[in-house]
């Protein structure tokens, strides 16, 4: 007897009840950060706890044979929003320290939030539109070197996106823990071991956008074009 699958039977799938606690997770650091600055090493394990929760979400996906489109969406939307967030958060954090910086300042963290946002929508809407999974190594096949070997070397892929988050993570932390202290010192010489990170990875979501647009282009061009051939060959 063949089973169905309903659409509730995918919302309850083991990966997205992780995926929904990423999201509570993520809210409430961020409102905590926002409302109750004074908890902010609560706000902070609460967003680490989140990130986390990506890695295993993913492999229950893979585990128990649960991986599905709203998966998909959900752990991207959760990601950029909370990588989102805490830029927002850091432009509050820094305005009063850069204050004869506060247009490059505040310029800097708008381009890198939206560069985020904009550069993943365009890779998984370009992948998507060939039906294609936007990590694969078919759907990044033509695309700029550069985000071909980010998708396809998983060192290089996990060290960029790590270091990225815990770039603005430890920004965060040195802005309200006890300077000298060890949680200090620790997200001082970690924030240098990211901030290469967190570069490349800005570079690499520069040729992903362009590239991802360059794709969707070149999409609408065949289709066209297969219009016009068959609308050729009916004429004649």
């Amino acid at each position: 007897m063949t089973t169905i699958t309903t659409a509730r039977d995918v919302a309850l799938f083991v990966p997205n009840l992780i995926g929904y606690a990423r999201v509570f997770a993520t809210l409430l650091s961020l409102i905590l950060m926002i409302a109750a600055p004074h908890q902010w090493l609560l706000a902070i394990i609460l967003y680490i706890c989140s990130f986390v929760g990506d890695l295993f979400d993913g492999m229950a996906a893979r585990k128990l044979n649960q991986c599905s489109t709203f998966g998909g969406l959900l752990d991207m939307v959760t990601d950029r929003c909370a990588t989102l967030g805490l830029l927002f958060v850091l432009m509050g954090e820094y305005d009063i320290k850069f204050t004869e910086y506060t247009t490059i300042y505040k310029l800097l963290i708008s381009t890198l939030g939206i560069l985020d946002i904009s550069s993943h929508w365009c890779q998984m809407y370009s992948t998507a539109a060939l039906q294609l999974h936007h990590k694969s190594s078919e759907g990044n096949k033509g695309r700029f070197i550069l985000v071909q070997w980010y998708y396809d070397v998983y060192l290089f892929f996990g060290y960029c996106c790590v270091a990225a988050e815990f770039t603005y993570i430890c920004l965060y932390v040195l802005n309200h823990a006890v300077e000298d202290g060890i949680l200090y010192k620790v997200c001082y010489n970690l924030l240098l071991v990211c901030i290469p990170g967190c570069a490349t990875k800005n570079i690499v979501n520069l040729f992903q956008l362009s590239s991802a647009c360059a794709v969707v282009a070149q999409h609408d061009a065949n289709v066209r074009n297969d219009i016009n051939s068959k609308d050729k060959t009916k004429s004649s």
